[in-house]
């Protein structure tokens, strides 16, 4: 979902163009059912909304946009997967550093 709301903050979108877009953050095989389902409960939830597009040179397209609430709930997002970095750069650099009770064992053999 964040993925999806992040792709329509930027531009507005149908569901084909969605599952293209998501190869840039990992997701090479995208289930469509699973984004059409994911889709249509977002919309039910009101975070994203639809309209048909129809063109001269193809089918009518349903076109997916964030509101309001989506930017609320992207911003939420946004804020929890910034303190879940924040707490995996610790791990991380705990785990490639030193131990703080090896260093302090090395200050007291000084």
């Amino acid at each position: 979902m964040p993925v999806i709301l992040l792709t329509l903050r930027e531009w507005n979108s149908y569901g084909y163009e969605l599952m293209e877009r998501s190869t840039a953050f990992g997701f090479e095989a995208m289930n469509p059912g699973t984004l059409y389902r994911t889709l249509r409960q977002m919309e039910k939830e009101g975070i994203v909304e639809s309209s048909w597009e129809t063109s001269k040179g193809g089918p009518a397209r349903r076109m997916y946009t964030i509101t309001d609430a989506g930017e609320a709930y992207l911003e939420f997002w946004a804020t929890a997967l910034e303190q879940y970095q924040r707490n995996m750069d610790t791990f991380f650099k705990m785990y490639t550093g030193r131990s703080l009770r090896s260093q302090e064992n090395d200050k007291k053999a000084e």
